[in-house]
């Protein structure tokens, strides 16, 4: 495998990206969240790239405008299509033989590939999408994010043990409970608009969901639990840093990159 960097244009700004190699005909495009660059957290997105190569397919991440290495003004996930554009236009020039590409994005790199309706990608891998209204999400989760949170703990012996052996913090608890028992709000703006994005793209679409991530309960609760395309990952918080759910993530990828 070979990993190279290069520069595209977007609306006259000079974009950073890197190109892991792979002799495969459908490639994988990294959109990055919040304002990460193209390595990731902790060079998280490196070894997505690296594994994902190794395994025949061409990988393409970049940092959007205003990020990174890259020029420009960074207006935000709501207003990156021109860079998720731009950024397919370069994959395709930069490795001629691709016939298809997947684009995966966490968080509100999700969120921006919702929006943009694709933007002109074969596929999606949408992982904890972003819905929160307000983009720093200080507010308490929503209601049924919550009651999830505590089934999943009701069914841990370990947390069972925690709470009657007196390890749990009861003005927590109940505070916790009483946000539980609320009515659920409607949707906000930012999910319609997500919702109704991604009903414009006619492609194959997983979403991934790692149910310790607040953000990925938040995103379950204002949408269809049975939504057929859902796929959740036990015991995964919202970078899936530990082993298994790494693994998790690959697979689910590599199999995103086989679906027609």
């Amino acid at each position: 495998m070979s990993r190279r960097h290069f520069a595209f244009d977007c609306a006259g700004s000079s974009l950073a990206a890197t190109l892991d190699e792979g002799p495969g005909a459908v490639g994988l495009l990294i959109v990055t969240g919040g304002n990460e660059t193209r390595a990731g957290a902790f060079s998280s997105q490196a070894r997505l790239a690296a594994d994902v190569a190794a395994a025949g397919h061409p990988v393409l991440r970049f940092d959007r405008r205003g990020v990174g290495d890259s020029e420009g003004v960074n207006m935000g996930f709501r207003n990156e299509a021109e860079d998720i554009a731009a950024a397919l236009a370069a994959f395709r020039v930069q490795c001629a033989a691709l016939k298809r590409v997947v684009a995966f994005g966490n968080c509100d790199a999700a969120s921006a590939l919702m929006l943009a309706g694709g933007e002109g990608c074969d596929g999606l891998i949408l992982s904890n999408p972003w819905t929160y209204e307000d983009d720093h999400a200080d507010a308490p989760p929503p209601s049924a994010a919550i009651r999830a949170r505590y089934a999943a703990k009701l069914r841990n012996p370990r947390e069972l043990l925690r709470l009657v052996t007196g390890k749990v913090n009861l003005r927590d608890l109940v505070g916790s409970l009483r946000q539980a028992s609320k009515k659920a709000s409607a949707p906000g703006g930012l999910a319609e608009a997500m919702a109704a994005g991604l009903a414009r793209f006619a492609g194959p679409v997983r979403i991934l969901i790692a149910e310790r991530d607040r953000t990925g309960q938040t995103f379950l609760a204002g949408w269809n639990v049975r939504d057929p395309r859902l796929n959740r990952c036990s015991g995964a918080d919202h970078a899936y840093s530990d082993d298994a759910s790494r693994e998790w993530l690959l697979r689910q990828i590599l199999a995103a990159l086989t679906d027609e």
